[in-house]
């Protein structure tokens, strides 16, 4: 008897690290097949060159089996990969913007209703996307706290910094994440020293800001990337950030067809902009 039960839990155990091992060799291969599929936007497929989201996703620690927020997932980018990815054994919260709180400006709101349009278009890819809002100070339940494993976040700081609520975002996160949890930022990154002012109107923020920031909320500051870093962004353009693709503002604006164009090619061929991608945990205790 007591050798069937030792057999019994020799298998179960092989049987989850096995399962783990699996997870841990296909990850790659799971985001391979969700940038392929028929789902996604072709708009999104020109992208995938500059945001590099296998070796993010695996930066970050990516597990198949994870529940995970992304914040503000906009146009669903990230969702065309992270939700196939978790469809199976995860769960996948898109904490989008808030269309019960009364001050969300209509862009939001329209981008919000196009969001759900997305998801309804392809159930066999979005049926288990889990969609909660987020806006400070309204709506700060984007899962049930303390449950998450990882909350991701694609250049949103800038953002929070124009509004001014950079610091309960970041407390949102902690008290959403159970202890262990990983927070991963990527955003456009400035040059050190850069002023506040300044990052708020470029859209580029210092890695000291967001880590100093992040720590004090009460995250451990685990490592940064260079995945998805950019050199030959200089990081002075006439629209700060929005200068360069996918946006090109200034080129936008220009009227004059043969600047434009110029001007289009000048930027495009620097590609979208140098970002900082960064890893932080939610101690244990």
């Amino acid at each position: 008897m007591h050798f069937k039960k030792y057999l019994y839990i020799v298998a179960a155990v092989s049987s989850l690290f096995f399962s783990s091992a699996l997870f841990a060799e296909t990850l790659g291969e799971l985001v391979a097949h969700a940038l392929q599929g028929k789902h996604r936007e072709a708009v999104h497929v020109l992208r995938d060159e500059y945001r590099h989201p296998k070796e993010t996703l695996e930066f970050f620690g990516l597990e198949p089996t994870m529940s995970v927020v992304e914040i503000w997932p906009s146009k669903g980018w990230y969702t065309e990969i992270l939700a196939p990815v978790l469809h199976d054994y995860g769960i996948y919260y898109a904490a989008g913007f808030a269309l019960s709180a009364d001050r969300t400006p209509d862009w939001r709101r329209q981008m919000q209703k196009e969001f759900a349009d997305k998801l309804a278009k392809h159930p066999e890819v979005y049926d288990h996307v889990v969609v909660t809002e987020l806006s400070i100070p309204e709506r700060t339940t984007i899962a049930p706290p303390g449950t998450v494993d990882m909350v991701l976040t694609f250049r949103n700081v800038h953002n929070w910094m124009k509004g001014g609520y950079t610091q309960p975002m970041l407390e949102t996160f902690y008290r959403t994440l159970a202890p262990g949890g990983i927070l991963g930022v990527v955003e456009h990154r400035a040059k050190p020293k850069t002023g506040f002012e300044d990052m708020v109107k470029s859209g580029y923020v210092t890695e000291e800001f967001i880590i100093q920031l992040a720590s004090a909320v009460g995250f451990e500051f685990i490592g940064s990337s260079e995945i998805n870093a950019n050199p030959d962004d200089s990081k002075d353009h006439p629209e700060g950030v929005w200068t360069l693709p996918p946006t090109l503002r200034y080129c936008k604006g220009l009227k004059d067809g043969a600047s434009k164009d110029s001007c289009i090619n000048k930027y495009t061929a620097i590609g979208e902009s140098d970002r900082m991608t960064l890893k932080f945990r939610k101690p244990l205790r």
